[in-house]
């Protein structure tokens, strides 16, 4: 796995249930490069990044998705994690009677592999040292993970989540809601930290203010469950300037109805 990492989608279709969602999506990621996905609410982006993730929700019914080359949709979600994917989840779940630190810890070994855990003081003091480029209160090592945490904290332990893993691939889903300005800024200097031949991201958001503080190499719109329109950040500020009517008008899309809600 040294060499720079790449996630393929070719013409993936997801259903939930018996209602097709995804309708044929195309996009490559590789190490170095950050691609933003932006749309309507209910196009199907945040059912991409759980798609790809392996949630059980989601069906896979068409094409196919693979990491450095391994069919990504064959493997479960612990193998994922394993291999480098890594998701930024918009809502982050509550687990009760597991720390913060014991979490981050468990994961990181199973993500080494057996015979390289890494030792419990220089976990805690590269842990230490991440919470501070966070702006995160120690006492949050020991809180039990996301519980009772405001939605900003939810979205910076996730981003600190992706710091101490060191991820090959990162899906970043909706990461800036809910969070004010200076909030905003530490999760993206976080991201920025990252960035390496040996790193991508995909970026899912529905704005262009975290694109100020993220700088995409690509942009791409969602529409009805796949890409409809790619280009560099200026994409971005159009879209912010311009909403998307305008892309509808030119693709003749009538209405572009809400798939699902939360999607």
């Amino acid at each position: 796995m040294a060499n720079s990492p790449v996630l393929t989608i070719d013409n993936l279709q997801v259903a939930i249930e018996d209602k097709q969602i995804l309708q044929g999506v195309n996009l490559t990621v590789r190490g170095g490069e950050v691609h933003a996905i932006m749309g309507p609410n209910g196009t199907g982006k945040s059912t991409l990044a759980s798609a790809l993730m392996g949630h059980p929700k989601y069906s896979v019914i068409g094409g196919s998705a693979s990491l450095d080359g391994e069919d990504l949709l064959a493997m479960s979600v612990d193998e994922r994690a394993r291999q480098g994917l890594f998701l930024a989840m918009q809502y982050p779940s509550e687990v009760s009677g597991v720390s913060n630190a014991n979490f981050m810890r468990m994961a990181l070994n199973s993500r080494l592999g057996e015979g390289n855990e890494i030792p419990v003081l220089k976990f805690h003091r590269e842990l230490q040292k991440q919470m501070k480029t966070l702006s995160m209160d120690a006492s949050f090592s020991e809180r039990y993970l996301n519980e009772g945490f405001s939605g900003g904290e939810k979205k910076r332990n996730e981003i600190l989540q992706m710091t101490i893993l060191k991820p090959r691939i990162a899906i970043l889903d909706e990461i800036d809601s809910g969070l004010d300005i200076d909030a905003l800024r530490i999760v993206a200097d976080g991201v920025n930290s990252l960035r390496s031949p040996d790193f991508g991201v995909l970026v899912i958001t529905h704005y262009q203010r975290l694109l100020d503080y993220i700088t995409p190499d690509h942009v791409h719109v969602m529409m009805q469950g796949r890409i409809v329109r790619s280009g560099g950040q200026e994409l971005a500020k159009e879209l912010e300037a311009r909403g998307y009517d305008w892309i509808k008008e030119e693709l003749g899309i009538i209405d572009d109805e809400t798939v699902s809600a939360g999607m």
